[in-house]
């Protein structure tokens, strides 16, 4: 079916708040509900984050992150087991509340990135040693590493108001001295990062597209079990390249064709300077185009064809009608 992008502007997602279940949380993305017998409510918004600030919304992306996520949690079952218990709707996935690892893991192979813990923007600066791996002089951006690197962070302190600062990298030796994961927990950590890295750029590979990195969160069952949480190999948490044109592109020192969040950050940063400027308003043919990358992508890397779901109702009136029929315990009568 067509989809029409910029008409999607006006059916956005952008609160996912329903005050008869318990336990509200809003992140910059996802709106979040804590059962009380342990399950948790995940429901992807349309809402779209960059630079550590929530800047519009964009049609169909709240589902295109949900399938995508399914599609790798399903993938990569046998490499780590994940949070997920059901996907009541489209946008909506419920899974197991878990204690979770204060560390996100970012695996690299590519030299590049926009943001203050990308280690291009590190290495442009004059870094040879970033998140304890040192680098040689003379690469270039978007140039492929020697090997796979993983670059952790960490949450800063909260500011004065309460607000977290922004992402904070840190090195493995630092996360074992800090006591933020003991030592054999974060060896596995990194291995079984590394095994989903590498299954999913062989599965990215087989359909013409380069994982150049990604952002895994990990937590604990209550049974002491590792498990993959949040979302896996969605354009929000990775970036992709379209393969074919990769050489001819860095050839010519242009930017990879992506399909990922890059592409609105580099049109951010051509603009201003996102950490200390106002970033301007994104215009509406700019969103239709975003949206349909990250659709282009779910389509390359699943096969399958994307379709809105029931695209004739409000995306919040179809969430709230699936939730009901999914949590009637809690549904007012």
């Amino acid at each position: 079916m067509a989809i029409h992008y910029l008409g999607g502007l006006g059916r956005c997602l952008t609160d996912a708040h329903f005050p008869w279940l318990p336990n509200f949380q809003r992140g910059k993305v996802r709106d979040s509900y804590d059962l009380p017998d342990g399950r948790r409510i995940m429901i992807a918004t349309d809402r779209q984050s960059a630079f550590d600030q929530v800047l519009a919304a964009v049609p169909f992306k709240g589902q295109v992150l949900t399938q995508t996520a399914r599609y790798w949690f399903d993938a990569t079952a046998d490499v780590c087991p994940s949070h997920v218990l059901a996907y009541p709707d489209p946008n909506v996935t419920v899974g197991i509340k878990l204690d979770m690892i204060p560390v996100e893991v970012v695996v690299r192979d590519y030299l590049t990135g926009a943001t203050s813990t990308s280690i291009w923007t590190q290495y442009a600066t004059g870094a040879r040693v970033v998140y304890g791996h040192r680098l040689p002089d003379g690469m270039r951006k978007n140039q492929r590493l020697s090997a796979t690197l993983i670059t952790p962070t960490t949450k800063g302190a909260t500011t004065d108001k309460g607000a977290t600062a922004h992402d904070v990298p840190i090195t493995a030796a630092e996360i074992v001295a800090r006591g933020l994961v003991p030592a054999d927990r974060w060896r596995e950590i990194e291995r079984v990062a590394m095994a989903l890295f590498r299954r999913g750029r062989d599965l990215a590979a087989a359909q013409g597209l380069i994982l150049v990195d990604t952002k895994y969160e990990f937590g604990l069952d209550r049974e002491g079990r590792l498990r993959v949480a949040d979302e896996i190999h969605t354009p929000d948490s990775s970036r992709y390249w379209i393969a074919a044109t990769y050489s001819e592109r860095a050839d010519q020192s242009l930017e990879p064709d992506s399909l990922d969040k890059e592409f609105l950050r580099l049109w951010i940063a051509a603009r201003c300077d996102p950490y200390k400027e106002p970033i301007p308003e994104i215009p509406p043919a700019t969103l239709a185009e975003f949206s349909a990358k990250y659709v282009r992508l779910y389509e390359q890397v699943t096969g399958q064809e994307f379709a809105p779901v029931e695209p004739e109702l409000p995306v919040r009136e179809r969430i709230e009608r699936n939730l009901k029929r999914a949590f009637p315990e809690f549904a007012p009568r």
